[in-house]
């Protein structure tokens, strides 16, 4: 007889597949899966969708976030600033920049405060220079001069130069100011003997009595030089034709002692009865009083004395003639043609 194979149940078993003992899933099954996963993705977009803000918070210049989260609410955490800074996910607060109102974030990052220039001197101004010092170079040395009574100051302090410094004479300028009368020529002119004794003995501390019974003895030459060209300024100037001389010097060491125009005046000076101006104290003179322009080219000053000289002859007529109503140039009764060449 044959015999059937027996039942075990209602379903038979499933055959193995090449898996092993795992049992395969059914195409229906897998349908199931696909769609769950499919509902999962759909949820999480949704949730995602509602913490993102309908408006965009404005983000400052320093405020950055770091878009490599994974997660949203990284990012919302991330993105939670507070008043005094920005707290990023570490923990740590950094201090937000204060951009001003109306500046660009990239111009007022790259924003830096201006630092002045500092003003290109001749070479004799060092760091080391007395600020006094300083000062006279920065606004008196080599401006175009054409007051008598300042002209006749610093034509004495030039004749001081021969025993002082400039740094030392304008520490004792107040007290020479004093000594003879703010340099004012009418009033050394008429000077005594009494007084002139008087002087020596003040003074003797700070010069040598030649040096003051030249300041006083020039003060009546200086007298007479206005009474004969209308002004001293007149006589000075005519020398350079009434135009300063711009010597365009780069290095000190181009700087000379003296000039034929100096030792032409120097000359002219001492016929005149003038004592202790010898050609180099004339120089001196000439160029403190902007005569020459002696600042060497790379100085800030070089362009102001040139500029000053142009504002200044502008606005001052210069007189060119003596009270006798005759040109100085041109006239050879009181001077030779040598002496009134301006070559």
């Amino acid at each position: 007889m044959s015999s059937s194979p027996a039942k075990t149940g209602g379903d038979t078993r499933k055959i193995l597949g090449p898996g092993g003992n795992r049992v395969r899933d059914s195409e229906e099954q897998k349908k199931k899966k696909k769609e769950g996963m499919k509902k999962t993705e759909l949820r999480s977009k949704k949730a995602a969708a509602s913490l993102t803000p309908k408006t965009i918070l404005p983000v400052r210049s320093n405020g950055s976030v770091d878009s490599s989260y994974s997660s949203d609410s990284s990012i919302a955490k991330d993105m939670n600033f507070s008043k005094r800074g920005v707290e990023r996910s570490t923990g740590v607060k950094k201090p937000a920049k204060v951009v001003p109102h109306g500046v660009e974030v990239e111009a007022a990052e790259t924003f830096s405060p201006v630092v002045p220039i500092p003003l290109r001197r001749c070479d004799w101004i060092t760091p080391n220079s007395e600020p006094l010092y300083i000062s006279f170079h920065d606004e008196e040395w080599g401006n175009p001069v054409y007051d008598d009574t300042k002209l006749y100051e610093l034509l004495a302090l030039s004749q001081v130069l021969a025993e002082m410094t400039w740094p030392a004479i304008l520490n004792r300028r107040h007290i020479f100011r004093k000594l003879f009368d703010n340099f004012d020529p009418s009033c050394l002119a008429n000077v005594n003997e009494k007084r002139l004794r008087s002087l020596r003995e003040n003074g003797n501390s700070l010069l040598s009595e030649p040096k003051i019974r030249a300041i006083v003895e020039n003060a009546k030459q200086f007298q007479k030089i206005q009474q004969e060209f209308g002004s001293f300024s007149n006589y000075f100037w005519r020398f350079v034709n009434h135009k300063p001389i711009k010597s365009g010097f780069r290095y000190a060491r181009q700087v000379p002692a003296k000039t034929p125009k100096s030792e032409l005046m120097s000359k002219d000076l001492m016929k005149r009865g003038f004592v202790c101006v010898g050609p180099t104290v004339v120089y001196s003179f000439m160029q403190v009083a902007g005569i020459f322009n002696d600042h060497l080219i790379t100085c800030f000053r070089y362009n102001e004395c040139n500029n000053n000289n142009i504002n200044k002859h502008s606005q001052t007529k210069l007189v060119k003639t003596d009270t006798q109503g005759r040109d100085p140039i041109e006239n050879n009764t009181h001077m030779s043609n040598d002496h009134l060449s301006l070559t």
